[in-house]
């Protein structure tokens, strides 16, 4: 049995504290769902015919970590990516389960790395991007477009997205407190029935602003 995720918790311990001491709930405390940011680390998203071609004929993902989204898992499978001039990163994870396109997703300190120039991107949006090419035990797999920097980006489901007052598209921001307290502007709407509230950003914004599990944050329409 899983343990329910820690902002689970808080949420429901502020919950019982308020009701304890016979006080009103702030607006905070009584949204649908408890707000979790999380941090994006760089990883790959694959297609059945690019993991055989990468770990055989047959080969599927195995889970190594289930994410905070339903049914989303970090795979142990992993990859070596080969960028321009043959700078590589090796371990890139692969995120299941399987999907329709082959992206790649990079903060930008891992683009200027490898030497890529890209784009901010949704995920999906491939067009016209930079390829690479990715190395497995079994073989190589060429991709000639996928490369980005997603756009950070915030899953909700109607409930949520009704109780902040946005809809699918709309932006967001999202205020980090602490001693690196920062505002990121330009926070997608990602609205879906089957979407936990939880905030995506990369390793380049989560050090920007040092966020820990304890940091305080908020989303602003």
């Amino acid at each position: 049995m899983s343990m329910p995720h820690r902002a689970v918790i808080e949420h429901m311990v502020r919950q019982a504290v308020y009701s304890r001491l016979g006080k009103p709930l702030p607006r905070a405390a009584t949204a649908p769902n408890p707000l979790v940011v999380n941090i994006s680390a760089r990883h790959c998203h694959l297609t059945p015919e690019a993991v055989e071609a990468l770990f055989g004929k047959g080969a599927q993902l195995q889970v190594h970590k289930w994410l905070y989204q339903e049914g989303q898992f970090a795979a142990k499978e992993t990859v070596t990516l080969i960028g321009p001039r043959s700078r590589v990163i090796s371990n890139l994870r692969i995120l299941g389960p399987c999907r329709t396109l082959n992206q790649v997703e990079l903060a930008y300190t891992d683009a200027i790395a490898l030497g890529f120039e890209i784009p901010l991107r949704l995920s999906g949006d491939i067009k016209g991007t930079p390829g690479c090419m990715l190395m497995g035990p079994s073989g190589f797999f060429e991709m000639r477009e996928g490369v980005i920097r997603a756009l950070r980006h915030v899953h909700m489901s109607p409930a949520d997205a009704d109780f902040y007052g946005v809809k699918n598209g709309d932006a967001m921001k999202l205020k980090i407190g602490g001693d690196c307290g920062i505002t990121l502007d330009k926070m997608l709407c990602r609205v879906d029935p089957s979407f936990k509230l939880e905030v995506h950003i990369d390793t380049d914004e989560g050090n920007a602003c040092n966020l820990q599990p304890n940091t305080p944050v908020e989303l602003i329409k």
